[in-house]
């Protein structure tokens, strides 16, 4: 079955792969020199970690599909490092987020995906498509009409070109207009901005290179801040995108070999002279849109990205921005929920707050994990919130013995309502607490249930409590004192 598996992944999709691999490439490279900049540090820094990033990925990441390379999120936490430590310190940064982030997928980290909800990931999808739109405005403010029309003209290219009879389906519309306006450019001499304006590419491979630090504990000091703030956001970025693409492909991922995936390529990179990066929405949106679907499409692009700008560099220097700003709003159109918008009237409201929270927070800091983190934690909050109004209590009395059928869920959100919930009047000589239609998770519900029998007996009524399942006589039996006659003294002696 893992052979079948891995055959799919590679062969199943030749001519799909190879042609979304080359649009990848195409589109990776102007990003690839911006994030450069971004972190201070010279555009083959952000290039050879794509192809490093997108080779190392295809072959042992655990989303087959997924492209990932250097990003403008992990690029803006490496500013201070470079400025006031160099370069061989990023390069070490980098080594050791790689060990970082194989240690997360070993301990199983990619399982608290299922901790996101659905209102977060569509945040963080609105988010992210917000960003990719504002990201090329600098590309279109004071500039020329041609710059306008050639983006409005590309933009016409990828969306008509798939009707056209034969060929529309078989060649990805994003490259057809790459490669167009490319043509139109040079043929009009146009004065536009290009990808060669964008930096100087690199005219060599990369080579092997260890950091040139000093192996110390202040070293590894300076660099640990750093690479556990690259580990959470790499990663982050990383498994929200494997969702986002597990859901435009129908198709499942391994978080935690994409934990792994993601580590060995860091790992690897800091060797090679590149920056840590991770997977990238946007180019696994153009993967999927031009019909890449394989392990081979991520391995086309990072190869194909070297062979450009190191043998091909004097005619990917003449790629018009424009055509790859066009590229990158179909993007962000297609990346964005359209939906959410609707569904703002038809959700509750405490799903759109989720929601809009985590857009505004990514949107607002350009950070990532802040948002997400942002909209996890209203997520958790709203969810107990709305559990803990699920408490309720039916009570009888019969021959001075009342019983309190306790029906729901006991946490640390409920544990004042379940002890206001009983008569503390002795008007009564026994009481039964009936658990079970009722389920204790924390050590906050056990200890409510503590201080009921303490009020209780303290009134020298008779407490018997029955119906614990098998998860709350596990919590209660341990952490439970209401069976103990000396701690029950004692809570009763603290009153």
């Amino acid at each position: 079955m893992l052979l079948k598996s891995n055959k799919i992944d590679w062969i199943g999709n030749i001519r799909g792969d190879i042609l979304s691999g080359l649009v990848v490439a195409l589109a990776l490279i102007p990003e690839a020199i911006a994030f450069s900049i971004i972190a201070g540090v010279d555009p083959k820094v952000g290039l050879y970690a794509s192809f490093c990033i997108a080779v190392t990925t295809a072959i042992v990441g655990g989303r087959p599909g997924m492209i990932s390379a250097a990003t403008g999120a992990m690029a803006l936490l490496m500013v201070t490092l470079v400025k006031n430590y160099g370069l061989d310190y990023l390069f070490a940064a980098t080594i050791l987020t790689g060990v970082l982030q194989i240690f997360a997928g070993y301990i199983k980290l990619g399982s608290l995906m299922s901790f996101v909800s659905q209102s977060v990931v569509t945040g963080f999808v609105n988010a992210l498509a917000i960003l990719i739109f504002m990201a090329q405005l600098p590309e279109l403010t004071s500039v020329t009409w041609h710059v306008y029309a050639m983006t409005a003209f590309g933009l016409g290219i990828i969306y008509l070109f798939p009707y056209v009879p034969k060929i529309g389906k078989i060649i990805p519309s994003p490259l057809v207009c790459i490669l167009f306006l490319t043509c139109v450019s040079i043929y009009l001499g146009l004065e536009i901005r290009t990808v060669g304006d964008m930096g100087t590419l690199p005219d060599s491979l990369p080579i092997f290179h260890i950091p040139n630090i000093p192996f110390t504990l202040d070293t590894l000091l300076i660099i640990l801040p750093y690479s556990v703030a690259l580990t959470i956001v790499g990663l982050l970025e990383s498994l929200m995108t494997a969702t986002i693409v597990s859901d435009l492909t129908d198709t499942n991922a391994d978080s935690n070999r994409e934990c792994k995936g993601q580590g060995i390529a860091n790992f690897i990179t800091g060797f090679f002279g590149g920056m840590a990066g991770c997977a990238m929405i946007g180019q696994s949106v153009i993967n999927i849109k031009s019909g890449g679907r394989g392990r081979l499409s991520s391995l086309v692009a990072g190869v194909m990205l070297l062979i450009m700008v190191v043998f091909l560099s004097d005619l990917i220097s003449l790629i018009p921005m424009a055509a790859l700003v066009a590229v990158m709003i179909m993007v962000s159109i297609g990346t964005f929920n359209w939906n959410s918008i609707t569904n703002l009237k038809k959700h509750p409201l405490s799903t759109n707050v989720v929601m809009l929270t985590t857009v505004v927070v990514v949107v607002w800091t350009h950070n990532l994990a802040y948002g997400v983190f942002a909209g996890v934690l209203l997520a958790s909050l709203f969810f107990a919130n709305k559990i803990s109004h699920f408490l309720y209590f039916e009570k009888n009395e019969v021959d001075g013995v009342r019983t309190y059928i306790i029906h729901g869920q006991v946490f640390f959100n409920s544990s004042d309502k379940f002890v206001s919930s009983f008569d503390f009047s002795n008007t009564f000589n026994k009481v039964v607490i009936d658990l079970s239609k009722a389920h204790f998770w924390d050590i906050s519900a056990v200890a409510a249930l503590d201080k009921v029998v303490a009020k209780l007996r303290r009134l020298k009524v008779e407490v018997e409590v029955i119906g614990k399942n098998e998860a709350s006589k596990t919590i209660i039996d341990r952490f439970g004192m209401y069976d103990n006659p000396d701690e029950i003294d004692r809570i009763l002696g603290g009153h």
